[in-house]
């Protein structure tokens, strides 16, 4: 079920280090620190105007660089988003819609610059297998943590194979990205990937962290009580899923046994409170990491030429419509952040409404080292967007699917269309649709879809959720049958 790819030829690859030279000679290729968390909301920053935490040392990214304001996941689920990421391609084309192994063999983000003179690494979490042939590759140094990983006392695997290491993972993580930077050959530029596992569920924090938020009151989202009205108007889909705070958050998420004698409201608003707080306290040691770093940079004279880039691999509920996880084609599981610095190419404390994708992550940055996108990269590089450049034919709508079903929270596949006015949903496998004007109604709460008054709006939005479909060659490729190599 996997799309093999060749590897990079040599000739290719000789083709892509003679593009390397800059246009001016004095030009360095800058140093690339690519930061990701796992399941970080974009409305659990305080740069993207967050009601519930602080985040200092990520509003220091985007103070000094620029914020996305519509970054977008093409499959919002981790590893076929960390695949897009990786190689430029959606899903049905790089082979890794669910939870299946990445093929090693094809052309990578990492392969292109490691054979273009970076040194290269690949720490913390990696989740696109830990077979032989689905370990990273062409990384100088890698030490990843086997499939999800733990927060406490982790086991990481490297080319010696399984390590367990005491402390917490995001700090584990934070001195090995710290290391790797003292230890790199001083003559090369750098790309760093460092992956945390934090805040995937089951959302354990440092124990200092824990006494830090146990008292506070985290405000409870606008549609937080969704559910009352059986999702309303919204499909099938919403009322199958099983990911809702209410009742589907399990012992281990929770971690304490509920105080007696407490109403149905009353038990929901407990389980709100023990999520987020979790889930916040590990944003937290984020936070402090993605600090530590940034000094280093200052501290060692490589902040200048240096991108900084900050993600998480797709949205997540933050109990907005009673849900918890990410998969659905909703605002809020959609969206990811993206904030960026390079001092003297992006100016400090801009904001871009552009539309960029992760499937665009790959070829920006190796815009950004003069290399040129691949054809077989289906995205586009957003370089002259960080550069502060008009794009007049920049995307104005994206593409999104689905497909994990009925595992893990029986969140129906789909897929859709985005523009900056509507959004248009299929759940392709119950003839169920769903249309949103984001405009009118930002937390989609009211399905236009049967409405008279958007036929018109309807039939053009179906008729450029085709034209994407066909263009990006989505051919149902895993439309019956899917991978069952489960990472």
């Amino acid at each position: 079920m996997r799309n093999r790819t060749p590897s990079v030829s040599i000739i290719a690859l000789s083709i892509l280090l003679a593009s390397a030279i800059h246009s001016h000679a004095d030009d360095k290729p800058p140093n690339i620190l690519y930061i990701m968390a796992d399941d970080h909301a974009a409305h659990a920053i305080s740069a993207y105007g967050s009601k519930i935490n602080q985040t200092p040392n990520l509003d220091r990214i985007a103070k000094e660089g620029m914020r996305f304001n519509n970054c977008f996941v093409t499959n919002s689920i981790c590893t076929p988003s960390r695949a897009t990421i990786i190689t430029g391609k959606y899903s049905h084309m790089n082979g890794v819609p669910v939870f299946n192994h990445i093929d090693g063999t094809q052309p990578m983000l990492q392969k292109y610059l490691h054979s273009a003179g970076y040194y290269t690494g690949m720490l913390g979490k990696w989740h696109l297998g830990s077979q032989p042939g689905s370990l990273p590759t062409s990384f100088d140094y890698w030490n990843v943590l086997p499939g999800q990983g733990v927060y406490h006392d982790p086991v990481f695997i490297d080319k010696n194979g399984k390590t367990k290491h005491a402390g917490y993972c995001t700090d584990i993580i934070t001195d090995m990205a710290i290391g790797f930077l003292d230890n790199r050959p001083k003559d090369k530029p750098f790309f760093l990937m460092c992956h945390h596992k934090a805040p995937h569920r089951p959302w354990e924090p440092r124990e200092d962290k824990i006494k830090k938020w146990e008292n506070v009151q985290v405000p409870e989202p606008e549609t937080f009580n969704d559910e009352k009205s059986n999702y309303a108007t919204r499909s099938d889909a919403a009322r199958e899923a099983t990911m809702r705070v209410d009742r589907d958050l399990n012992a281990t998420d929770l971690k304490r046994k509920p105080p007696e004698g407490l109403s149905p409201t009353e038990l929901k608003k407990w389980k709100y409170q023990r999520y987020m707080r979790d889930y916040l306290a590990c944003v937290e040691s984020i936070d402090d990491s993605v600090g530590k770093l940034l000094d280093y940079l200052d501290k060692n004279g490589l902040a200048e030429n240096t991108i900084v880039i900050y993600t998480s691999d797709q949205g997540f509920f933050l109990g907005d419509h009673d849900w918890f996880d990410k998969r659905f084609m909703y605002e809020e599981s959609l969206r990811m952040p993206f904030l960026v610095r390079w001092p003297g190419k992006i100016r400090a404390g801009s904001v871009s409404d552009g539309m960029i994708l992760n499937v665009d992550f790959a070829p920006t940055l190796m815009d950004a080292a003069s290399l040129p996108t691949p054809a077989d990269m289906q995205g586009r590089s957003f370089l002259p967007i960080l550069k502060g450049e008009s794009l007049k034919d920049w995307r104005t709508s994206m593409y999104y699917r689905y497909y994990h079903y009925p595992m893990h929270h029986k969140v129906q596949p789909h897929y859709g269309v985005r523009t900056a006015d509507y959004k248009l949903i299929y759940f392709n496998k119950i003839d169920q649709w769903e249309l949103f004007d984001l405009k009118k109604d930002p937390h989609e709460l009211h399905n236009l879809y049967n409405d008279p008054a958007h036929v018109e709006t309807v039939k053009k939005l179906k008729e450029e959720m085709y034209r994407l479909k066909r263009e990006l060659k989505d051919e149902d490729q895993f439309q019956d049958k899917l991978p069952k190599d489960d990472v």
